[in-house]
């Protein structure tokens, strides 16, 4: 069969309706999508297979095949260190409140870790303020290439990545206008998590946030099939990896994608009581109507982005606030799933060390040198 009739079956095979649509095998759902991948289907066949697949409800092999041609097509690059861990918070950013996750991985670093972070300048549906977008802000110079992102993990004095998605997934970034059309969120949303180019020598993790119930499973299915030893799924703020700093909150663990442990937690366990479940937006942003600036290049996402650039300096600088608290927080949580403390209470002091001290501010700036 021919990729024209191929994909022309495959479309009449999921796009027939909630009740009378089937299912595609694994193997099928990667061929559709090296189809797209390579170019050879056009916008509206790849409009249609995406959106298609979310109306009936993408199932894990689909999910899975999906992932396999995305990672298929990536330039596998080796990293010479022992273990790395891989957040990923929301592509499209945030909106509801000022981010803090972007200074994450410099405070890890300085707790031991090896930390890459990827994601998008700008996607929707949200096109809030990224980690790219804040970290550019503060004069953060993005890596030319993998190999860039690989010297920069290897540093012994910085430790820590953050790689756009068009240097470390060149052909999934090439659908961004496909997805800017589609308007609605496509299943590559949840899939692009996984996205799995960098190769330590022993253990790759995945960290990731949600806020639905169904996506915990989902997540750790998809790290198995990406190559993740082991994956880290946190309920928090906006889909994000910050909890909230104001309710319970909880996160779950896995190491072979089937089987989750569900751990609980409280902020008030490493002493955070806060009003506000995350960063509060500045008073000049707290009027706005977010939704009415949903779309490419909003003025609020640049806004929102160059505020949390200057309190995330802030906090590395030893700053106290909700910044700081949700650094803390995070930290702490990630650092007791990964088994590097034995309590969240022993977890939260090594990330406050960590700022106090100044190291992660250390690793901060020689990022940017």
């Amino acid at each position: 069969m021919t990729d024209e009739e191929f994909m022309r079956d495959v479309l009449q095979r999921i796009a027939t309706g909630p009740t009378l649509s089937k299912d595609l095998s694994r193997g099928d759902a990667a061929r559709a999508m090296q189809i797209i991948l390579d170019g050879k289907a056009d916008d509206v066949q790849a409009g249609i297979f995406l959106i298609a697949l979310r109306m009936k409800r993408e199932t894990d092999d689909e999910l899975a095949g999906i992932l396999d041609a995305i990672n298929s097509s990536l330039t596998p690059q080796p990293v010479n260190v022992d273990h790395l861990l891989t957040i990923v918070d929301p592509y499209d950013g945030y909106l509801r409140g000022t981010p803090a996750a972007p200074f994450l991985p410099p405070v890890l670093a300085a707790c031991g870790e090896r930390v890459v972070t990827h994601g998008m300048a700008s996607v929707g549906p949200k096109f809030g303020a990224t980690h790219e977008r804040v970290l550019t802000a503060t004069g953060y110079r993005l890596p030319s290439g993998t190999a860039d992102v690989a010297t920069r993990l290897e540093n012994d004095d910085i430790g820590w990545c953050y790689v756009s998605q068009d240097v470390l997934a060149p052909s999934l970034a090439a659908l961004l206008d496909l997805r800017t059309r589609i308007v609605k969120r496509p299943c590559l949303t949840t899939i692009e998590v996984a996205v799995n180019a960098l190769h330590p020598v022993k253990g790759n993790h995945l960290v990731t946030g949600f806020v639905h119930k169904p996506y915990p499973p989902v997540y750790a299915a998809l790290a198995k099939a990406g190559g993740f030893d082991s994956s880290l799924m946190v309920r928090g703020v906006e889909g994000g990896v910050v909890p909230s700093l104001t309710q319970a909150a909880r996160f779950f663990t896995s190491e072979d994608g089937e089987n989750l442990t569900q751990i609980d937690i409280e902020p008030t366990t490493v002493n955070i009581a806060r009003s506000e479940r995350a960063t509060p937006l500045p008073d000049a942003l707290q009027n706005n109507d977010v939704r009415s600036v949903k779309a490419p290049e909003n003025p609020f996402a640049f806004e929102l982005s160059s505020h949390a650039a200057a309190l995330g300096l802030a906090a590395l600088s030893g700053e106290d606030g909700y910044t700081r608290d949700s650094l803390v927080y995070s930290g702490a949580v990630i650092l007791h799933a990964r088994g590097k403390a034995n309590s969240l209470t022993s977890a939260a002091n090594l990330v406050k060390e960590a700022l106090d001290s100044g190291s992660a501010l250390k690793r901060f700036n020689s990022a940017l040198a």
